[in-house]
């Protein structure tokens, strides 16, 4: 393909960087990424990959715009409430950069739609806010074999992570089982400030582009830990698990189904309870990896949850507040960056 004035113009300024180049851009125009979720971490990451040239954008979301959105869904104005989120993102993406072509899905991802919708894209970001939502995201791409980027906020925190299937760890292998229902709260709960959802959604973004043009490294098998109120951030490496339902030597989890009861969502609605914001609670040590038998001493898991960040488990010990990574004591492969 050849560009025009205008696009040469528009691009100049990445198609100057080397890991870019006329060729990266071309392979940017005819690539295709599903943002599922457009919101705090979705609206981002939708306006950096459309800013890029990504040719195909999917906007996928069931959610209409509210007035307490727009604090960090950036996406969004205010003029736009009550209007679906997914048709709003693409009056946006469409006024910053007419060379995209958005494809909105305004509705609710399930065991249904999931592998059909996810299917037509080379790349997908889980920006969803729940804990159905994403394990239904990691095990349809696990199948299908497309890569994903996860994030998930709360507070003034945030983790990340990118899985590639066949090469490396999915969100399964580090988080194989999701916490009890009403465990932790959400950011309706405990609230999220708008910067930290801008710096993860930037940062799946990246992981997008990065993966289209063949450049650089990826967040493949590491969960990238952000503390922007402390300004700390830590990178933990995992491993594939052998034992892991869906990507393991021998996996069960042939098709999908649809999580709410398996993640308690149902029960979490039936009570209808507010979690106080501030609770902790400790978990007992436990083993970091199945081939390590180091422990993981307790830790606070407030800031891990609904919203994002995900907490203890049995099998994982991973922290998204202020604990000590140490290696020596963790038996996790983390390193501070």
């Amino acid at each position: 393909m050849k560009f025009t004035e205008n696009q040469i113009e528009r691009y100049s300024r990445q198609i100057i960087l080397a890991e870019v180049g006329g060729e990266g851009q071309k392979k940017l125009l005819a690539s295709s990424v599903l943002v599922a979720g457009c919101g705090g971490l979705g609206s981002p990451a939708a306006y950096y990959l459309a800013a890029a040239g990504v040719g195909k954008i999917g906007l996928l979301d069931s959610d209409r715009v509210e007035l307490s959105n727009l604090q960090r869904q950036i996406l969004h104005f205010t003029p736009d409430a009550g209007k679906s989120k997914a048709e709003s993102g693409r009056e946006k993406i469409l006024a910053l950069n007419p060379d995209v072509k958005a494809e909105v899905y305004p509705v609710r991802l399930d065991s249904s739609n999931a592998l059909d919708i996810i299917r037509g894209f080379d790349f997908v970001l889980d920006c969803t806010d729940n804990f159905p939502a994403r394990y239904l995201i990691n095990d349809a791409c696990v199948l299908l074999g497309k890569p994903f980027s996860h994030a998930g906020i709360l507070r003034f925190e945030g983790q990340a992570t990118t899985v590639f299937p066949g090469e490396g760890p999915c969100y399964r292998c580090i988080f194989p089982e999701p916490p009890p229902a009403g465990f932790v709260p959400n950011c309706q709960q405990a609230g999220v400030i708008g910067g930290t959802a801008g710096l993860m959604g930037v940062i799946q973004a990246t992981e997008a582009v990065k993966h289209i043009l063949g450049a650089g490294g990826s967040l493949k098998g590491k969960l990238l830990i952000a503390d922007l109120l402390e300004w700390n951030f830590k990178t933990l490496v995992f491993k594939r698990d052998p034992a892991c339902r869906v990507c393991g030597d021998k996996p069960v989890i042939k098709e999908l189904r649809d999580y709410e009861e398996f993640c308690g969502i149902g029960r979490i609605n039936e009570k209808k309870e507010e979690l106080n914001p501030n609770f902790a609670i400790e978990l007992p040590a436990c083993s970091a990896d199945r081939q390590n038998s180091h422990e993981v001493p307790p830790v606070a898991t407030a800031a891990a949850g609904q919203a994002g960040l995900t907490p203890l488990t049995p099998r994982r010990c991973v922290a998204a507040r202020r604990a000590d990574f140490s290696n020596e004591k963790s038996g996790l492969k983390g390193r501070e960056s």
